[in-house]
């Protein structure tokens, strides 16, 4: 499971990557800045179960700042995207090879409207244009890869009585499609599962299929210098207010212990004396972005992909069923990301293969109940994993 941190260049996308991330990446304010993915570890923020037991817990591979579970996820920031990428303009190949690994798109806008469609400055550009740009380009990519193959597709299906179900899942195999994406695209767009498809009829499951295996969320970033462009979007398009620079510069300060932080809060604590400029920069982030908006919106982008579009939740394996802990001794030691509807036997192959297939039950740490392979797993839940030996 991989989020991809998309858009034009010059939108804030490498900051919003290190905000997340507090990867060393290269920032600047000219185009293509990121001219290859960067590869990063960002982490979904829930409610950690130690305060369900009143007790501390010890994170293993994930970590916990005052009943705030922190879990990681891989995060791809991927080079800037210009209109005809598609066609291999500006970074456009390597922009949809990388793409190809996300599950969930963040689309970084200027909504400011100082970035043209090319990453370059200017004033009063209406980025409500990147939206459909984007979009459309991803569509046009899907597209074309049909559409140089559907000849092929569509002779396998016609002449050796294929299924074109699985003949359209092994073609976009590359993109990290399975049947059911497809499936459900030739369900939205109206289509049969015989191969006499229109080019019309071609571009709609494109665009179908896009929308199903490549869901997009908004980030109307820089929503500090925004004209008012944002209420317009967010109406439309439900954007989430972002500012990524603020985020980095609280992320930053509290590192350096000047002020406690947690990402995704609506504020901040001071911890020290600071100089003048630090002083102003942290009093403007609290008044123009935390106290409007709640948050500087970097958190709740990737909480949103993670639990809201991918439909995760957050699970705690354990050995010992009483104290809740490891081997060795650590308290809730690890929280996994499972999808909902996933079981507990889904959850024996995550921790490691050899613990799945040696599993013979678990037990519910909450109720002390033995369940069996097929009990389905609730975000929450605490469980102990019963192996042969």
């Amino acid at each position: 499971m991989e989020i991809g941190i998309v858009g034009k260049p010059n939108v804030g996308k490498s900051t919003f990557f290190k905000a997340l991330t507090l990867a060393d990446v290269e920032i600047a304010s000219f185009p293509f800045t990121t001219t290859k993915a960067n590869i990063g570890i960002g982490y979904v923020r829930t409610d950690c179960v130690c305060r369900d037991f009143n007790i501390d817990c010890d994170p293993q591979n994930s970590y916990c700042i005052e009943g705030q579970r922190f879990v990681p996820i891989k995060v791809i920031d991927v080079a800037g995207l210009v209109p005809g990428a598609h066609m291999g303009k500006g970074l456009g190949n390597q922009f949809l090879d990388d793409l190809r690994r996300a599950d969930v798109l963040i689309h970084i806008i200027d909504i400011s409207g100082r970035t043209d469609e090319s990453g370059n400055s200017t004033e009063g550009y209406d980025p409500e244009f990147d939206i459909k740009f984007l979009e459309e380009e991803i569509d046009l990519w899907f597209y074309g890869i049909l559409k140089r193959n559907w000849e092929k597709i569509s002779g396998k299906i016609k002449y050796a009585g294929k299924n074109l179900v699985k003949e359209l899942t092994e073609q976009l195999s590359g993109l990290e499609v399975d049947e059911t994406d497809v499936k459900g695209a030739i369900t939205r767009a109206g289509l049969g599962e015989k191969p006499d498809w229109s080019d019309d009829e071609l571009r709609n499951f494109s665009i179908k299929l896009r929308e199903i295996s490549k869901p997009i969320i908004l980030c109307g970033n820089k929503i500090d210098l925004d004209p008012g462009n944002f209420d317009r979007l967010m109406e439309k398009y439900g954007a989430i207010p972002t500012c990524s620079e603020a985020e980095l510069a609280l992320r930053r300060a509290e590192k350096i212990n000047l002020i406690k932080y947690i990402p995704g809060d609506s504020d901040f604590e001071v911890l020290k004396n600071m100089d003048e400029k630090q002083r102003t920069a942290l009093d403007f982030i609290k008044q123009n972005i935390l106290k409007k908006f709640g948050s500087t919106g970097v958190q709740q982008s990737l909480n949103n992909a993670v639990l809201d579009i991918l439909k995760q939740i957050v699970v705690y394996p354990v050995e010992n069923e009483n104290k809740l802990t490891d081997s060795k001794g650590n308290v809730l030691p690890d929280a996994y990301l499972v999808p909902e509807g996933g079981t507990v036997l889904d959850l024996a192959y995550k921790v490691h293969t050899d613990i799945g297939d040696k599993f013979i039950g678990a037990i519910d740490c909450r109720t002390k109940k033995k369940i069996g392979k097929e009990h389905v797993l609730k975000d929450r839940d605490v469980i102990k994993i019963l192996v042969r030996k």
